[in-house]
C-alpha cells in the first residue's frame, strides 16, 4: 500500500537543496536525523533534550542575526510542547524566520502514540491564529518547493505544517556534544568562542 503522504527525508532534503547560509535548528530526535541525512553542515543546529526549545533557539537565532535566513525543522510533538512559543515569536514577528513541523500526527520519539495533531489540531492555524505573516498546511511537493523559496526571501515570518507519512526510518546520528555543535556554529558565523 502507497502513502498519499510526503516522505519525510525526501521532504527535509527538498527543504535543505540551495541552502546557502540559511541557519538550520533541528527539534529533538528524527527532526535531527532527516536533517543529518541530508548532509551535516556547520550552520546546523541540533538540539537534543530539549524538547519544545527549537522554536525559541530559532528565535533567538534570528533576532540575533537579521541577515541569515533561520530555518526550524521539529515534530508536532516537539511543538506542541511548545505552543507559547507561537505567540512569543508573532509578537516580535522576524522576517527571517521559517517554522517547519512535519507533522505525522503521532510522538515518533515515545513510541509512536497518537499526538493531538493526529486528533485534529492543526499547528498552521495556531501560528495564524497569533499573527504570522505566512502559514500553510502542505501535502504535496508544489507546497514544499514553494516554501523553500519562501525561506530564502526573509521577507515574513512563516510556519508550514507538512503532512508526512508516519514510518520509522533509520537514525542518521548528528553529534549529541551540544558544546561542539555550539561553538562549531559560532566559528561558521565567524564569532570568537
Amino acid at each position: 500500500m502507497t502513502s498519499s503522504l510526503l516522505q519525510r527525508r525526501e521532504v527535509v532534503s527538498d527543504l535543505l537543496q540551495d541552502r546557502g547560509d540559511t541557519l538550520v535548528v533541528t527539534g529533538l530526535g528524527s527532526p535531527s536525523y532527516d536533517v543529518m541525512a541530508a548532509g551535516d553542515n556547520d550552520l546546523n543546529y541540533y538540539l537534543w533534550g530539549a524538547m519544545g526549545g527549537a522554536a525559541m533557539l530559532g528565535f533567538g537565532l534570528a533576532k540575533a542575526k537579521p541577515d541569515h535566513s533561520v530555518l526550524v525543522i521539529t515534530g508536532d510533538g516537539e511543538m506542541l510542547m511548545a505552543m507559547g512559543a507561537f505567540a512569543t515569536i508573532a509578537v516580535q514577528c522576524p522576517n527571517n524566520l521559517t517554522l517547519v513541523i512535519l507533522d505525522n500526527g503521532h510522538y515518533g520519539e515515545t513510541g509512536m502514540q497518537r499526538s493531538h495533531t493526529g486528533h485534529g489540531i492543526e499547528l498552521n492555524k495556531v501560528a495564524a491564529s497569533v499573527g504570522f505573516d505566512w502559514t500553510a498546511r502542505i501535502t504535496d511537493k508544489t507546497g514544499v518547493e514553494d516554501l523553500r523559496h519562501r525561506v530564502h526571501a526573509r521577507d515574513a515570518l512563516n510556519c508550514a505544517t507538512i503532512a508526512i507519512d508516519a514510518v520509522d526510518v533509520e537514525r542518521v546520528l548528528p553529534s549529541r556534544d551540544g558544546v561542539y555543535i555550539k561553538n562549531r556554529m559560532k566559528r561558521a558565523l565567524g564569532q570568537k568562542l
